[in-house]
């Protein structure tokens, strides 16, 4: 299995691969840029392809995380353009140091009138941005962890907004364990029913990463609060067991986003190679 965490970028980009690295990770996730802001950011294309190279060279795959204020369901013509901009950014840093994708959020509901205005909104901003794309770095869709219900928490919902988009090849998806369990669509029991389901809906196929948490909270409770893996959380080693032993999830990276107040990232990495590597 591929096992990484969340790194800084602090000393670049080929310095975030080293640190990686240094914690014996198959793979890694980093901001492209200031994780609070939407600003465009003008960067350095040889410390990129100095990250690319080496992750080449040593067996490693990343993935970018868009900064907090993305959204596919922006509600202001500005905030469109601020997050269209933003978004087109983070897709040619993280091409330029050879990720897989940017992972960006599922919208949120904006209308209580119209429940398909979201979807419409989230679909225009990804035919927007990817009209004009060409890189090989795709966009990958995260699951929401809200409550039973709420916009974002189904495979369908995401597989959907993947089937109507104008560029479909240019969208992938990444699971979150955590918003999974917290939106009830995985309770820890039923993952063949997920991955039967997932497969029917042709959501598989195009899974590109996990974000690999646990929860502290119960199943359905809506609420993503971040766990590590072992010893605290609500999703328990065996639960975890069942996803490792899918063979459709063997080339996926797992990265954690889980807290380092009991355990560093290289100390848990440690530990989910000892119990899954």
């Amino acid at each position: 299995m591929k096992f990484g965490s969340h790194v800084s970028i602090r000393d670049g980009y080929l310095g975030a691969a080293k640190r990686a690295a240094a914690m014996n990770a198959a793979a890694f996730q980093y901001f492209p840029k200031n994780p609070r802001s939407l600003s465009v950011k003008d960067f350095s294309r040889d410390d990129a392809m100095a990250c690319k190279t080496y992750c080449s060279e040593n067996n490693l795959e990343s993935i970018a995380h868009t900064p907090y204020p993305t959204t596919l369901t922006p509600t202001s013509d500005k905030k469109r353009e601020d997050v269209n901009q933003s978004l087109t950014n983070d897709l040619k840093i993280a091409d330029a140091c050879g990720s897989i994708g940017v992972v960006v959020h599922f919208g949120k509901q904006i209308s209580d009138d119209d429940p398909l205005a979201s979807y419409r909104l989230m679909i225009d901003m990804l035919d927007e941005v990817l009209a004009e794309w060409e890189g090989a770095c795709k966009i990958l869709l995260e699951n929401t962890g809200g409550k039973p219900g709420t916009i974002g928490t189904t495979l369908e919902e995401l597989v959907q907004v993947r089937h109507l988009s104008e560029q479909p090849e240019k969208i992938s998806f990444c699971l979150d364990t955590c918003h999974a369990f917290a939106s009830g669509l995985w309770n820890g029991e039923n993952w063949d029913e997920v991955l039967k389901n997932g497969m029917d809906l042709g959501y598989f196929e195009h899974l590109k990463a996990i974000h690999f948490n646990n929860s502290k909270y119960d199943a359905d409770s809506g609420k993503d609060r971040h766990a590590n893996i072992f010893n605290s959380g609500y999703i328990h080693p065996e639960q975890f067991d069942q996803l490792m032993q899918t063979p459709e999830l063997t080339d996926v990276p797992f990265i954690l986003e889980t807290p380092k107040e009991v355990f560093s990232h290289r100390e848990e990495i440690k530990m989910l190679q000892e119990r899954w590597g």
